[in-house]
């Protein structure tokens, strides 16, 4: 388990009230960030070298899960620490967000782990290794076939024991950041599409056009987009397959442990389904291979075959932002400061990164047992803006 310790942060920041800040990225961070620095009553500019409606970002990709427990037994209990924040952080933010026209579906009901009997002893090394990591209180607990029906009915057929995680929780992603965006525009927040830029101090330049703007700080929120101007960013390719089918309700994610992958499940609304597992270390970003999709598929229609009249509604690749060690980071100087290295964990972990970097622009010597994990002084390597060819 992470060591609990105190850290003095000396920030060299103190944003003052109403100040310009720009913010280049626009998916979860940069939307977040704007929000709350949107209702703290600063002046915002939110970038993105695409569209925000049809966002190309890993979160408008992903399935949206926020769960400590199952993240921490692939990584670290690190992730376990850091994913509580959001546990407790993401329903307050959605009852401050409260977009009338854009409700955001938030089910805090829990996760099931699955095997099949084959498989059990993934299932069985998967339990010991969180006994081994988390703390008891994150234990989970064993369901029979009885239990599993009264949870999940539809899968309850096909196995005879599982573990449930009843902390964990899911969003819907696509909703939190159409309302999100909503809102920023709903706050005066200027949001300039389609402008690929690069960042320094105080400093925001939009390449293709060649205009400089100077503002009172900068944000760096641009994922993967930011490998130019950061060494050691780079992008970890994932593919899903969203379905649709009437023929099966499920009202929680579902993870499927296999010798090669675990398969994920997570429900969407209007009988929607975002399926995914892999894990693949390129940057490749073309479109999904066909093993993959062989695999997704035929993995899904084990966990039920009324799978297999689903209608597939999209299937697409992404690239998930993350650092040399795989977890994030908070980069800062006077005037810029660089958030980058979700990886995978990009709802679970939110929350934690953007209180830090709101900490952070107003000057406070928090108390946070995570200071020394997230919070770095920018290299001066990285400070100049990078040279495009």
């Amino acid at each position: 388990m992470l060591e609990l310790y105190f850290a003095h942060v000396n920030t060299m920041m103190n944003l003052p009230e109403k100040s310009d800040v720009a913010i280049a990225g626009g998916g979860l961070l940069g939307r977040l960030l704007a929000w709350q620095l949107l209702e703290a009553g600063h002046r915002v500019s939110l970038y993105d070298a695409g569209s925000f409606t049809e966002s190309a970002s890993a979160a408008h990709t992903a399935a949206g899960m926020i769960s400590p427990i199952s993240e921490a037994i692939d990584t670290e209990p690190l992730m376990y620490d850091l994913g509580l924040v959001g546990l407790e952080q993401w329903p307050q933010w959605l009852a401050q967000l409260s977009v009338e026209s854009l409700p955001v579906h938030y089910a805090h009901q829990g996760s099931l782990i699955l095997a099949h009997h084959r498989d059990q002893s993934l299932l069985q090394q998967y339990a010991h290794d969180m006994k081994r990591q988390l703390p008891e209180s994150a234990q989970g607990q064993w369901l029979d076939k009885a239990s599993i029906n009264a949870l999940e009915p539809d899968v309850a057929d096909h196995f005879q024991q599982a573990l449930f995680f009843s902390q964990e929780a899911h969003i819907d992603n696509r909703q939190l950041l159409s309302a999100l965006l909503t809102r920023i525009q709903q706050l005066g927040g200027e949001c300039i599409a389609n402008t690929a830029v690069d960042v320094s101090a105080n400093t925001i330049q939009c390449l293709d056009a060649g205009t400089v703007k100077q503002v009172d700080c900068v944000l760096d929120c641009r994922g993967v987009g930011a490998k130019v101007q950061w060494n050691g960013v780079r992008g970890v390719r994932g593919e899903i397959v969203r379905v649709q089918t009437d023929e099966i309700r499920l009202q929680r994610p579902v993870r499927l442990l296999h010798p090669r992958y675990q398969l994920y499940v997570v429900p969407k609304l209007n009988n929607e389904f975002v399926i995914g597992a892999t894990q693949i270390e390129s940057e490749d970003n073309s479109p999904v291979s066909v093993q993959s999709a062989l695999e997704l598929n035929s993995a899904l229609y084990t966990i039920n075959p009324a799978f297999a009249e689903a209608r597939i509604v999209e299937m697409t690749s992404n690239l998930r932002p993350a650092l040399n060690d795989n977890r994030p980071q908070i980069q800062y100087d006077n005037g810029l400061v660089k958030v980058n290295g979700l990886y995978r964990h990009g709802y679970l972990l939110a929350p934690v990164v953007v209180q830090h970097v709101l900490d952070l622009l107003q000057g406070k010597t928090t108390n946070s047992p995570f200071n020394d994990v997230l919070l770095k002084p920018i290299d001066v390597s990285q400070k100049r803006i990078a040279s495009h060819a």
